[in-house]
């Protein structure tokens, strides 16, 4: 993270996205996202790849979302469920890109494939709203809850 300037794509990503190879199924990506420690922008999406399937990984495929998980046979493979209108997005997008991306999209999170190809992570609604936000935008809705 510390190679992309901050107020990019690549500065703000989380670099642990669900990440699975397009032989696994259905059954396995519900199981990878319904992890506790994940938060729900995160768990939204599974994005498939050609191992390695860590960051950065082999040559990303796609993506697939949590709803059309539910819709799928458990067997299913995950290359057969992506979704081929989501295009994307590239580590030096500035936030104010990616916020329009989201939007534009529907989206609560993206990927982030470098120019070789390789997923090197996701950027979520939350990671945009954190540096889009005031530092202290928490206290200040705490002072409007009385």
């Amino acid at each position: 993270l510390l190679t992309y300037p901050e107020t990019s794509a690549g500065g703000v990503m989380t670099s642990e996205p669900v990440i699975l190879p397009p032989t696994s199924t259905v059954a396995e990506a519900l199981a990878h996202i319904r992890q506790q420690d994940l938060t729900p922008a995160v768990a939204a999406q599974v994005y498939v790849t050609r191992p390695p399937t860590e960051t950065p990984t082999g040559a990303y495929l796609g993506v697939t979302h949590f709803q059309r998980l539910l819709r799928e046979p458990p067997s299913t493979l995950l290359g057969a469920v992506l979704d081929p209108s989501i295009d994307p997005i590239r580590p030096h997008f500035t936030l104010r890109q990616v916020t329009y991306y989201l939007a534009n999209y529907n989206l609560v999170a993206a990927p982030v494939v470098d120019e070789l190809g390789h997923l090197v992570g996701a950027v979520t609604v939350d990671d945009v709203l954190d540096h889009m936000l005031p530092e202290d935008w928490r206290e200040r809705a705490d002072e409007h809850d009385d």
